[in-house]
């Protein structure tokens, strides 16, 4: 994976930093800060802005995923491909702008009992839903141009930034919450600006319609394959959306904030893989265009070791000291049970990470289509009859179920359709690996930690130390994870060469 790993490791950097700057924001200084109530405003606020943004973009991010390849040209500006898709991108968040302020009314019917907060603040959504869609797109056109670091380093680094400069003004009252809120949704074009400006000074957006130069055959293509990848791309982001809408109905805002809470935690332990994903997907939408169909089971296989990997070492990272961490912050115990079956579902989509990639990128996209309806009615229906009665664990339970059976499905389809699977039989022994050290800390956790007698921070220092020798090192030894392992190694080598 040498590709993806060169590039990968370069922005696997920035997200560690951003994970930092995102934890100090999300799990220190919101939680300080603000009631449950409000970080459920502020999260729900942003879950339903990318919603906004995933409708708004009409397909395009898939669509520069699969068709930039064939249109690369610098001489011919690769024939308005870029210029095209931002026409459509701002005739789209036009029309939902205008279905959101025709359903505003629903919205105070359904959420005024539970949640007048979240009405208070709808309309916010659509500029928080724009500014998101134009990043989305100016970085998924410099994904498929290999120019992976500059998004993500705005993203994850200066927005993160700018978002603790606003606690801090919070914080010593030079702001209130309300100028919060609209400094919050502001700060967020400020990444889609800047990357506008770069596209235009490096001459890769020409606002000349006639510079858009693609065939009808091409133009047939890209309208069917977009238009069911634009279904398809909603189906995480609705799923989650779904949850914390849901939630807001049926049991109120600060109920919210503790779930979304849980959502970020989970979020940002799996910054590492998406920094892979980001990286394999325009690879293999080039391995469909060459038909290397070797290289994307290799891959494939790759991605989902990697990914098993990092899924099992977050869960438990956080996991055998989830009691000691949620003692500095008890209005968010309810959130423990959440995690785990969330974290579950996670693990599940981290392994068979690289489906939905393949799936998109194939030929056979359009059958995805039916997985993904599937994944939201299941949500849906599950949703309806678990929240009522368990709340925001019954959410957790049925998104966590939900993807396990979808990914189940999908694996299998692209199985039987192209013979391509994420398996190795090394994965079963890091598997086992994972659920032993589970079991230990499960067992002596109680009984161990309570005749210590350690406070809650050194608890946590102890356990992640156990956890670094019974788990960490033991990968190494038995080389359990081949890629991380060898490439840890030669980068360990590379440095001490120096």
């Amino acid at each position: 994976m040498g590709i993806v790993q060169q590039d990968a490791i370069k922005t696997s950097f920035i997200s560690f930093a951003g994970i930092g700057l995102g934890y100090l924001n999300k799990a220190f200084l919101f939680v300080l800060l603000f009631s449950t109530t409000q970080v459920g405003l502020i999260n729900l606020l942003m879950s339903v802005g990318l919603l906004f943004a995933q409708f708004a973009n009409l397909g395009t991010i898939y669509t520069t995923w699969r068709f930039f390849p064939f249109f690369r040209n610098e001489e011919k500006s690769h024939f308005g491909f870029l210029f095209a898709n931002l026409i459509l991108v701002f005739f789209g968040s036009l029309f939902f702008s205008g279905l959101l302020l025709l359903l505003k009314p629903e919205v105070v019917a359904i959420y005024s009992e539970k949640s007048p907060l979240f009405v208070a603040y709808f309309s916010w959504i659509i500029p928080l839903g724009f500014a998101l869609v134009l990043f989305q797109l100016f970085e998924n056109y410099l994904r498929g141009m290999g120019r992976n670091v500059l998004p993500v380093f705005l993203q994850e680094i200066v927005l993160r930034f700018c978002t603790t400069l606003l606690l801090i003004l919070f914080a010593f009252d030079l702001l209130s919450f309300h100028f919060f809120v609209v400094f919050y949704v502001c700060l967020h074009f400020a990444p889609a600006l800047y990357l506008l400006l770069y596209l235009i000074k490096h001459k890769e957006l020409n606002f000349n319609y006639k510079s858009i130069q693609i065939s009808s055959r091409f133009k047939r293509l890209i309208l069917s394959y977009s238009g069911f990848s634009y279904l398809n791309s909603l189906a995480n982001l609705l799923v989650i959306s779904m949850d914390a809408l849901m939630i807001a109905r049926y049991k109120g805002m600060a109920e919210t904030g503790v779930y979304t809470t849980m959502l970020f935690l989970i979020s940002a332990l799996i910054f590492p893989y998406r920094s892979i994903m980001r990286v394999a997907t325009p690879l293999v939408a080039k391995q469909w265009k060459d038909r290397d169909m070797s290289g994307m089971q290799e891959l494939y296989q790759k991605s989902s070791s990697v990914g098993l990997l990092l899924a099992l070492a977050g869960f438990l990272g956080v996991w055998i000291v989830i009691d000691s961490l949620l003692s500095f912050a008890p209005a968010y115990a309810g959130g423990k049970w959440v995690f785990f079956f969330l974290m579950v579902g996670r693990i599940i989509d981290m392994y068979f990470g690289l489906n939905g990639v393949i799936f998109s990128t194939s030929k056979k996209y359009k059958t995805d289509l039916i997985f993904t309806f599937f994944l939201i009615i299941s949500v849906y229906a599950a949703n309806l009859w678990l929240i009522p009665i368990y709340g925001i664990i019954g959410a957790a339970i049925s998104t966590s179920g939900a993807y396990l059976v979808y990914n189940v499905l999908r694996g299998g389809f692209i199985y039987y359709a192209y013979q391509l699977h994420p398996f190795k039989w090394v994965q079963l022994r890091l598997l086992l690996l994972g659920l032993v050290v589970f079991t230990l800390f499960l067992v002596f956790d109680k009984s161990t930690f309570t005749f210590l007698a350690l406070q809650p921070f050194k608890q946590i220092i102890v356990k992640e130390l156990l956890l670094f020798v019974v788990f960490v090192i033991p990968i190494f030894k038995w080389n359990l994870e081949p890629e991380t392992v060898g490439y840890i190694q030669q980068t360990w080598k590379k440095w001490r060469g120096k």
